[in-house]
């Protein structure tokens, strides 16, 4: 598992309760962040990932929602995930080039 982590890590001995949540706002999940790094983190999830589309969505680091980061799905290994945080550019830049094509 050392190998998939890239970059300095911050490990949390507690872990930071955190949230989950669809891109469409559809569902929700609590977790916590075990660690975290300038790229990706790893999360333990509370509940069941099974049918989430893990494909894209956001980590709520506050329980308003206002502190967030888009991720996506990494890997898996029972309750933990790990995560890549998306830069918040890429999508638009991308449909800028689509557009122009």
């Amino acid at each position: 598992m050392a190998e998939r982590m890239k970059g300095e890590r911050v490990v949390f001995e507690r872990g930071i309760p955190a949230f989950m949540m669809g891109i469409d706002g559809t569902w929700r999940r609590n977790c916590t962040i075990e660690d975290v790094s300038e790229t990706g983190a790893k999360l333990t999830v509370e509940g069941s990932v099974e049918g989430l589309h893990l494909k894209e969505f956001f980590l709520l680091l506050s329980s308003t929602g206002l502190a967030y980061r888009r991720c996506e799905l990494a890997w898996v290994n029972g309750d933990q995930i790990g995560v890549t945080f998306l830069k918040q550019g890429k999508k638009k830049a991308n449909k800028r080039a689509a557009a122009e094509a």
